[in-house]
């Protein structure tokens, strides 16, 4: 299978790097909003056959042009859903914000025990990613996407690539609308195909002065 990871469109707390990881969360801003409306253009010829998004409002706005343009309906799976912020949730301080990215960091590296100051750990997270994974192989299709979150995406797909050096996803950032496309499967494993770490629907749809730490290389 040919799966394709899509972070969701850019939301308020992006804009104020504030960590913001509860369902269902904010919507999208304008700018948002516009780049979910340049995924179809950008994924017209990618074939894919099925969409899936998380329990949370942001990858469900985001998919719904692209639904749209190809005729599916979204299949909305929890597994999907952005790592828990626990005790940083809402915030935007140096100090939450470095918690979160360490946690998650140690995760993508093997660390999995450890586990977000009130929140869930990385095994915990692994566990319910991957059964989300399994879910969309079991649909049977050739090409897939799943519109799901910066942490997330970055975590498991540096965990799942097998072609890539361990923190490879930590390293490199992953704006809005980026996407992360992987090939394999669970039981035989996944290798990186493409890290398109900007928007696909091109330069004018980033936003530099966003504080936005799920987005930005750990």
């Amino acid at each position: 299978m040919r799966l394709l990871l899509i972070r969701h469109g850019q939301t308020p707390a992006n804009v104020h790097g504030i960590l913001d990881a509860v369902v269902p969360g904010p919507g999208l801003t304008e700018l948002g909003q516009q780049q979910a409306d340049a995924l179809p253009a950008a994924l017209a010829d990618r074939g894919i056959e099925r969409l899936f998004a998380s329990t949370m409002v942001r990858t469900q706005i985001t998919a719904a042009p692209l639904a749209t343009a190809l005729g599916l309906e979204p299949v909305v799976l929890p597994g999907l859903r952005e790592i828990e912020a626990g005790d940083t949730q809402g915030k935007n301080d140096t100090v939450s914000v470095q918690t979160y990215i360490s946690t998650v960091h140690g995760w993508s590296g093997g660390d999995r025990t450890t586990r977000m100051p009130g929140g869930e750990s990385g095994t915990e997270f692994f566990e319910r990613y991957d059964d989300a994974v399994r879910q969309i192989e079991a649909s049977g299709v050739a090409v897939a996407a799943a519109v799901s979150h910066g942490a997330a995406i970055r975590t498991w797909a540096s965990a799942a690539a097998q072609n890539t050096p361990d923190h490879f996803g930590t390293k490199r950032n992953l704006e809005n609308t980026g996407i992360v496309e992987l090939e394999g499967s669970s039981a035989d494993g996944w290798r990186l195909v493409d890290w398109e770490g900007e928007p696909v629907g091109g330069d004018q749809l980033i936003d530099r002065t966003a504080l936005d730490p799920t987005g930005e290389r750990f």
